[in-house]
């Protein structure tokens, strides 16, 4: 299991959970749109990748892409928590990558079939390293950037999301029990796209974040 520590606090990565179609627009870009309550699904754990490891690409997938997202670092668990409550919870946050192997997810969705291989392969679920909650009071109010070799991909004003950190913390732990170390990322913006191996990608949160990655 991964392990992650905060100010000198560990935390060993429980669930992660994912949120889908959380911006608007990147909601239209996918040809779908927001529904009245979160879509989420979970990545194994050992689809983990942290800052400083290379990314690397299946070799059955031609169509790797990014999905720049806010991800969740969950200190204290429960059930039921509310909304007013929701980010006493959160010990971190970092930047990440849901990676998605579109042309396998593309299949799956034809076939009415699950997401899990698309989504939850090895190296799936990028992360930067993580900054204290303390260091984010108001993580709606706040944008992140990603790039590829330099030149911007996606860029993210978390004021766009339809279900904020708080709901989805809620939200969440109403279908699910949280436990300190899960994590949850919270969804992409628009802009998504293949990444390919030479590629250095970079993922930013104005001082707070400067994360780079290899794709081999």
């Amino acid at each position: 299991m991964t392990t992650i520590e905060v100010a000198g606090e560990p935390y060993r990565v429980g669930n992660i959970f994912c949120v889908a179609r959380n911006y608007v627009a990147h909601a239209k870009e996918m040809g779908s749109q927001i529904l009245a309550e979160p879509v989420v699904f979970i990545k194994p754990t050992s689809a983990l990748l942290l800052e400083g490891a290379p990314i690397r690409l299946p070799s059955w997938s031609k169509d790797v892409h990014h999905e720049a997202e806010l991800v969740v670092l969950i200190g204290e668990g429960g059930k039921d928590i509310q909304v007013a409550d929701a980010l006493t919870h959160v010990a971190a946050y970092a930047l990440g990558l849901d990676l998605t192997a579109r042309d396998v997810q593309a299949e799956a969705k034809k076939t009415g079939m699950p997401w899990t291989l698309a989504k939850g392969f090895d190296g799936a679920a990028v992360l930067s390293r993580f900054v204290p909650a303390s260091a984010l009071p108001a993580p709606s109010e706040t944008s992140f950037d990603f790039y590829i070799n330099g030149e911007r991909r996606q860029h993210a004003e978390t004021r766009d999301m339809a279900f904020d950190v708080a709901t989805l913390i809620a939200w969440i732990s109403s279908r699910f029990t949280l436990q300190a170390g899960d994590l949850i990322y919270t969804g992409t913006p628009e802009g998504v796209g293949p990444i390919r191996a030479g590629e250095q990608l970079r993922l930013t949160m104005g001082e707070l974040i400067d994360a780079r990655f290899d794709v081999v």
